[in-house]
């Protein structure tokens, strides 16, 4: 493109919205554009680049190759140039910037209402929004600068990222209220012998149990694994007991 001194980054905003939500009313919504608006915005943009850029199918827009060319590098360079326009000091009360966060079973259960009620009364104006990290490359995405912050354990995020430790969580056993073990001390083989139920959704690293029996010449036995969600219903009408972190057992 030879007249690029005259080029208007407002539109790479418009090419940026469309590429991450890849519908043009979601994506006009998002930075505040109206459908007609955002449309004209595309129609300069593809005469400026001599390419589609997007396809539109039933399912939305789809990026043509150039665009997927183009997607990462706009994407840095809206970053860089948010940050040069951001004050050297960060104040949360003056802010209306909108944070994204990932965050997983745990965190959900343990901390996003502390973090929401700490964040409405320091920044009144900050937007969070809250996306569970089950599914996704968490690192990929604090890498292109898609996340802001991810509550929740990852394993190797690498030296370029900060890690701050919010909190030590010791881990309980649970099991139904009137569940025969309750009735008596546990020995480790007792313990063993029980029915225990495997959370398969929090990723939380239980193996020092498996490291203790096995010096005992003992093993668990996993009954069932199944996610957080069932856990409460399944250990109520059950034998099965858990091995959970205390503050998720009991939010």
């Amino acid at each position: 493109m030879k007249n690029w001194r005259s080029f208007d980054l407002n539109l790479l905003r418009v090419f940026d919205a469309v590429m991450q939500e890849r519908n043009v009313t979601r994506a006009g919504s998002s930075i505040g554009l109206s459908q007609p608006a955002m449309s004209h915005a595309l129609n300069r943009l593809r005469h400026l680049l001599k390419d589609e850029l997007f396809v539109r199918v039933p399912a939305g827009m789809v990026p043509t190759p150039r665009a997927e060319l183009l997607a990462q590098s706009v994407r840095n360079l809206l970053t860089e140039i948010r940050l040069a326009l951001e004050p050297a000091a960060f104040d949360p009360a003056a802010s209306d910037r909108r944070f994204t966060l990932t965050v997983n079973n745990y965190a959900a259960v343990v901390l996003t209402t502390p973090v929401v009620t700490a964040v409405s009364a320091a920044a009144a104006a900050v937007r969070l929004d809250l996306r569970p990290s089950g599914t996704l490359d968490v690192v990929d995405l604090l890498d292109r600068g898609d996340l802001d912050i991810a509550l929740g354990s990852i394993e190797a995020p690498g030296k370029r990222f900060a890690a701050t430790l919010l909190l030590e969580d010791p881990f309980v056993m649970v099991m139904r209220r009137g569940h025969p073990a309750s009735r008596r001390k546990l020995s480790a083989a007792a313990f063993a012998a029980l029915p225990h139920l495997e959370i398969s959704s929090t990723h939380e690293d239980t193996t020092f149990i498996d490291r203790w029996l096995a010096q005992e010449g003992l093993a668990r036995r996993i009954a069932l694994r199944a996610p957080y969600i069932s856990a409460a219903s399944l250990l109520t009408d059950s034998a099965l007991i858990a091995t959970l972190s205390c503050r998720f057992a009991s939010p």
